[in-house]
Formats: C-alpha cells, structure tokens, sequence
C-alpha cells in the first residue's frame, strides 16, 4: 500500500464517529483506493523475459511406407567363367584386368599360335593333296563306268575304279574337317568374353602355358548386382514378385531394388528363406557403391498407411522417453510425452511419426527444443506455420455459423 492510501486509512479510523450514511461513504472510498493502488502494483510487475528465440512446426497428417526390415547379402546376378579351349599354349598377351569393364566378344588374352598356324598350313596341304587325289578318282571312276557295257575292263577293275572314287572323297571330307578342326584352334588362341560384363578375377599370367579347360577370367555378367534378403516365412507371405526395396549402402546412401523372385524353399535349419531382389541403382550419387559379398541391411516397401508427423528436430529424448513441447497462447511451452514409430526421410527433411502424445495441427517448437523446459517463455522468429487448408476449412465454417 503507498503512502497516500496509508494517511487515508489512518485519516478515515481516526475521524470523529459520523452518522452511518457517512460512514459507508468513506469504507466505499477506501475500497476504491486499495483496488485502485492493486492494479498499479500489477501493472508495474515485469513481464517474464523469453528463455529462448525458437521456431515452430506443425503436426501434419500424411502418409507414411509401410515398410519390412530384412538383412542379406550382396551378390553377382551370374558370374560368367572365361576359360581356355586349347591347351598345351603360351600366354603371349593380356589385355584385360580386375574391375575392367569389357563388352561382349571384346578380346581378353591371347595366346601364341605360331604352332596353330603350322598345322593350319599343314591340313591345308593335305586338303589339296586329297582333292587332286579326288578328281584323279572321279575321272577313272567316270571311264570305268563309260566301258562298263564294254569288254575293254573287267568287273574287277571296274568295281576297284568306283571304290578307289568314294575312298579320294572320304579322304577329301577328313582332310576338310582337319582344316577346320586347326581353324577352330587358331580362332581358340584369341580368349574373347562371352558377354558383357565387370572383370572380378583374373587367373591368368604372361608367359604361363594353359590347359584345357583352365579358369583365366571370372566375370560379372551385365555388372548386375542382386540382394538377397533373409526372412522368416511369416515374413515371406508379405513380400509379393515386383515389390519395391531399399537397401541401405556403407555410409548410409541408399540404393532402389525391385523384387525379382522369391526362394521355392526355407532351409530347415535357419527357418530362413531367400528373397532375390534387383539392385537397380543408386538413390543418389552420394550413395556408396555395393560390391558382393557385402552384408547390408534393407526394407520392402509394402504399401502406405495413414499417419501424425513432425519434424525430427521438435522431438526431444530425455531419460529414454520422447518429448515434444507445445507452445501455448501466452508465449509459454508444454513438455508432452509422445510415443513414436516410423522414422522417413522427405524432400523437406526427416519426420517422425507419433502415434501417441499429439493431435493433428497442434504446434510444436522445432529448432531449439532440446534446450528448453517445461513452462519456459519464448520468442517465436518469423510467423507460426499455417495449418492445412483441409483443417483450416471446417473452422471457418464452425465460426460463420
């Protein structure tokens, strides 16, 4: 109570009795000072200081993937082996490497044929050997057959002039086949890729002599890679052919899959079964590359849901339990409890999903959560966002009316 007020309250106990009218005048006056100097008492009270400068979010309504998470193993689609068909040859030349990438019918090795070439020439020889050897017995065979009806040959002449002529023509045939057998040789001595594809391994060195049959190249067919991803066969049931995936790389990128079949078995003694999935390429160029025989973690994409949202940023994890702080009408925060679930990464940035703890539209602090307590002012920078229109709609109608 001021001075003022004090000297009239000591003013109006020590006045000399008056008749009651006068008396209920003064208590009225009195009762107006004291509410009077109570107002200027509140009033002069400061306002309480914001704590923090924050910004604020909403919670959005949208909908989330559903998802299941499995792990596997990175692999080759097929691997190709490049292996020698003639052996007992020198490698005389290598032009290709580990991690090449070579086209199909692309030259690979090659091998000395210096000795192919000999007996190449040598069949040739042979083949003309045997084709003179030819026409000089389809002759006589012609003129044992024109003096057949004659006298001038025997029956035994005549019949070993026509056995003489299938005999060259067989000898023909095998001197033709011996000429291509060394041609198919010669054509062996170039180690050619059977399709297009990664170079993953390379037995093969300069100078060392082959066998047939040998593994010089291994290759990774069309450098296509699969992921094969381990489930139970309750999970099994609901993965479908063509379902989408998400394969998590080392780092974090992320890579897009597409389901391509799914294992006929499960093995009897992990209870596990296959699912084969086509890595079809990066999600962005951040992502690290997959290489087989890694082991990554990844999701099928199975459909969507309906769900409540907010930025990752406005959560807050204290004591193990999630918190979001409501920013009230007078400036003030509310810590609130919430339960979380899905975790998705959008253009705008990460959200969370609440499944418990917050309404749809509610406001929430976003940058500088994590600094703040229950009950503490702030100062919110830039205008609140707005709800959605689809929320906004039904209020302004419920006003009108």
């Amino acid at each position: 109570m001021h001075l003022p007020d004090s000297l009239f309250f000591l003013r109006l106990h020590l006045a000399p009795a008056r008749p009651a009218a006068g008396r209920c005048l003064q208590i009225g006056l009195l009762l107006c000072g004291l509410a009077v100097s109570g107002a200027q008492a509140v009033q002069a009270q400061p306002a309480a200081k914001p704590a923090l400068t924050v910004s604020t979010t909403r919670v959005q309504k949208t909908m989330l993937p559903l998802t299941l998470v499995a792990n596997g193993n990175v692999a080759a689609w097929q691997e190709a082996s490049v292996s020698a068909e003639v052996g007992g040859l020198r490698i005389a030349d290598l032009m290709a490497n580990v991690g090449d990438v070579v086209q199909a019918g692309q030259l690979l090795a090659q091998l000395s044929a210096d000795s192919v070439q000999a007996d190449v020439a040598l069949a040739r020889a042979q083949l003309a050997e045997a084709q003179a050897a030819a026409n000089d017995a389809l002759l006589n065979a012609d003129r044992a057959r024109a003096l057949q009806n004659d006298s001038a040959l025997s029956a035994q002449q005549i019949s070993q002039m026509l056995s003489a002529e299938q005999m060259a023509k067989a000898r023909l045939a095998a001197a033709k086949a011996g000429l291509d057998s060394q041609l198919l040789r010669l054509k062996h001595t170039q180690i050619i890729a059977p399709d297009s594809g990664t170079i993953i391994a390379r037995n093969a060195a300069l100078g060392a002599v082959v066998a047939p049959g040998s593994e010089l190249f291994r290759m990774l067919r069309r450098s296509r890679l699969e992921w094969r991803a381990e489930l139970t066969a309750n999970e099994l049931a609901r993965v479908v052919v063509g379902a989408a995936a998400r394969i998590t790389a080392p780092g974090g990128g992320q890579w897009q899959g597409r389901v391509r079949m799914l294992a006929p078995t499960v093995d009897a003694q992990s209870r596990v079964g296959l699912v084969y999935v086509d890595l079809m390429g990066p999600v962005d160029k951040s992502a690290a590359a997959l290489k087989p025989g890694m082991y990554a973690p990844g999701e099928f994409v199975l459909g969507q849901t309906p769900a409540l949202t907010v930025a990752q940023q406005a959560v807050v994890v204290r004591d193990g339990f999630s918190y979001c702080f409501l920013l009230q009408n007078d400036g003030r925060v509310t810590q609130t409890r919430i339960s979380t679930g899905r975790r998705v990464n959008s253009a705008s940035g990460a959200v969370i999903e609440v499944t418990e703890g917050l309404q749809a539209d509610a406001l929430v602090v976003a940058s500088g959560a994590g600094f703040l307590r229950d009950g503490d002012s702030v100062k919110v920078a830039g205008p609140a966002p707005a709800a959605p229109a689809s929320a906004a709609r039904p209020a302004a109608s419920a006003a009108a009316q």
